[in-house]
């Protein structure tokens, strides 16, 4: 029989109140423990447990094993995934990423291993009780980012963490302690000594998060953008990547910043290396950047067919949002002059009306100059010189006749 359904939060208590039945220690830990604190509700549950992995194995059948060494095991319950880690104490971090060895320890010792004092609170399953060894729900009150005990060790420990301080400030609204916002100016440069897919993903959480123009004000005040772009630093207004909806294509929302970066003599680095962008995202990023030009500069002396056909890109709205802040009287008159065709059945770029087949049925041959006639009618069809599919077929086989 399957289990049923349940929320993250029930799965995790379940689990939790299992370990603890067997007689360990069990908490909700780390992000979860400062989402609720800061009334958000969180996505999902990480369980802390003095459970080690063979006894968190005979307690919940298919548990499987995601970093056996450093006691993080995955367990299901109820169609959700929990991670359920040991208690650990880290050793050194020979390669700023991972500890060289870790030991299991004491929920203290757990919390102190830890980034910052909001991330680093334990929760009671049972009763919502906050164990708290770092002073971190002060700081969640406060709405203070503090990194636990030095932040230069934390720092050396991983530098990815300065990275994730923008992150975490600017998605939960919080002010980097003073400290903590030195020691990631002194070590900045160091980032560039992180993997590049590693940064790569921490800039996208920043730039799909509503939260980004925070974020990426951060990243740059905080001198993290030399070493995250591979160019030199600059800081200053982000108003394109403010103006950005949300919900957009990386590749556009990566534009938009370059671009703002562009105005103050940045934007010189090679994005899709320094990020390792997807042919996807890269692909997005150039196309948006090319598609605003084409709007400030070669609109107006495009015909109707190479307007309709460019600006039926699903990268237009973002576009438009960036050369809304270059040019708003050009951006405006894209929009009035494109909505009426938006509106229209089959929008900007209609099916066609005349295809291959319909050539060949009509007796014409198959040859290298049909692809031109097809595309020289539809451009008619779009520009409104054939009225109906009629008209657009015998147009076409006008045309093919005269040019076999």
């Amino acid at each position: 029989m399957s289990q049923p359904h349940l929320t993250p939060h029930d799965a995790a208590r379940s689990i939790a109140l299992r370990l603890r039945d067997a007689g360990h220690v069990a908490y909700f830990a780390g992000g979860c423990v400062r989402d609720q604190l800061l009334l958000i509700e969180p996505t999902d549950f990480d369980i802390a447990t003095s459970a080690k992995p063979d006894e968190i194995t005979a307690l919940f059948k298919g548990a499987k094993g995601v970093g056996e060494s450093f006691g993080v095991m995955l367990v299901r319950s109820g169609g959700v995934i929990v991670e359920v880690a040991t208690f650990r104490a880290d050793g050194p971090y020979s390669d700023s990423r991972r500890p060289d060895s870790v030991r299991f320890a004491t929920p203290e010792e757990d919390a102190l291993r830890r980034d910052f004092t909001v991330n680093g609170l334990f929760m009671d399953p049972q009763t919502g009780e906050v164990i708290d060894f770092v002073d971190g729900r002060a700081d969640v009150a406060a709405r203070v980012l503090r990194a636990i005990g030095s932040p230069h060790e934390r720092i050396r420990e991983d530098r990815l963490r300065m990275l994730r301080a923008a992150r975490f400030a600017a998605r939960f609204a919080l002010k980097i302690e003073p400290q903590t916002a030195s020691a990631i100016k002194a070590h900045a440069s160091e980032l560039a000594g992180v993997s590049r897919e590693r940064i790569g993903i921490e800039i996208r959480k920043i730039v799909e998060h509503p939260s980004r123009v925070g974020g990426a004000e951060l990243v740059e005040s905080l001198g993290l953008d030399a070493a995250v772009f591979a160019e030199p630093h600059t800081a200053g207004p982000l108003t394109r990547l403010a103006a950005i909806e949300h919900g957009r294509p990386v590749g556009a929302l990566l534009a938009a910043w370059l671009r703002d970066r562009t105005d103050r003599g940045g934007g010189t680095g090679h994005w899709t290396e320094a990020l390792m962008l997807s042919n996807r995202e890269s692909g997005d990023l150039d196309s948006t950047l090319g598609l605003a030009a084409w709007m400030r500069d070669g609109f107006d002396g495009a015909t109707i067919a190479d307007r309709r056909l460019t600006l039926a890109s699903t990268l237009t709205p973002s576009a438009l949002d960036i050369v809304g802040v270059e040019a708003a009287a050009r951006a405006q008159a894209i929009r009035e002059w494109l909505s009426p065709y938006a509106a229209a059945p089959g929008g900007l770029a209609p099916a066609r009306w005349v295809n291959g087949g319909d050539l060949i049925a009509a007796g014409l041959r198959p040859g290298p100059s049909m692809g031109a006639v097809l595309d020289r009618v539809y451009r008619a069809q779009l520009e409104g010189r054939v009225t109906d599919p009629a008209a657009a077929l015998a147009q076409a086989l006008e045309w093919g006749r005269a040019n076999p």
